[in-house]
């Protein structure tokens, strides 16, 4: 009797050395492919395009003067953030939170650019650079230019009131109540599954 309880305390230990290993092997296999993920070749995190322009959007009121600081990168933090929500209120807005070490966002950001153009004079649009290296960004910026300005955003404060600073890049959606309808956490894989949230999200409600 004791050997078959020593045997079977014997396979419950290999057990749970055998469960420690496996997820401890995801854990590794986690870390590893966010890793990839921010520096492969299908997500360059160095790549900065050649110098570009400012794509021209026609919009009036507020939209107009948040295309006339397009590009820019705004100080101010949570507070500046905020108060610039609240001017909006009335016109859906779309958040995207960004980084230029981050190879995901590299890979959207000429979606966004791309739509606040399309949309410009319906929708705002604002970024939020966590994070991130103020010079780097502005250089990244030069070659990949947008028709809205960006709030610095080094500790996540910003990113954090629109449940972001967990994962880069992270869109936010607005409503023209100013009510925040939806946060999409991660890379949108092409530029129609970005449109269809903007329908739905920020347009639509």
């Amino acid at each position: 009797m004791k050997g078959g309880l020593d045997r079977s305390a014997g396979v419950r230990a290999a057990q749970r050395r055998g469960f420690s290993r496996a997820v401890g092997g995801l854990a590794l296999l986690a870390a590893g492919l966010a890793l990839v993920a921010c520096g492969s070749e299908e997500f360059p995190s160095d790549a900065v395009p050649p110098p570009g322009e400012i794509p021209e959007v026609e919009a009036n009121g507020e939209l107009g003067r948040l295309v006339e600081r397009g590009n820019q990168i705004l100080d101010g933090g949570l507070g500046a953030f905020e108060m610039q929500l609240e001017r909006l209120r009335g016109d859906p807005i779309v958040v995207n939170q960004w980084a230029s070490w981050c190879g995901p966002c590299r890979f959207e950001f000429p979606f966004l650019r791309n739509l606040a153009v399309k949309y410009g004079g319906r929708v705002a649009f604002l970024g939020v650079d966590s994070e991130d290296d103020r010079d780097a960004a502005e250089t990244f910026l030069r070659g990949m230019p947008t028709p809205y300005p960006h709030y610095f955003d080094p500790d996540t404060e910003i990113a954090r009131s629109f449940g972001g600073g967990r994962a880069w890049p992270t869109t936010a959606f607005y409503n023209s109540a100013g009510e925040l309808t939806f946060t999409h956490q991660g890379v949108y894989e092409d530029e129609a599954a970005l449109e269809a949230d903007i329908k739905a999200y920020a347009l639509e409600r």
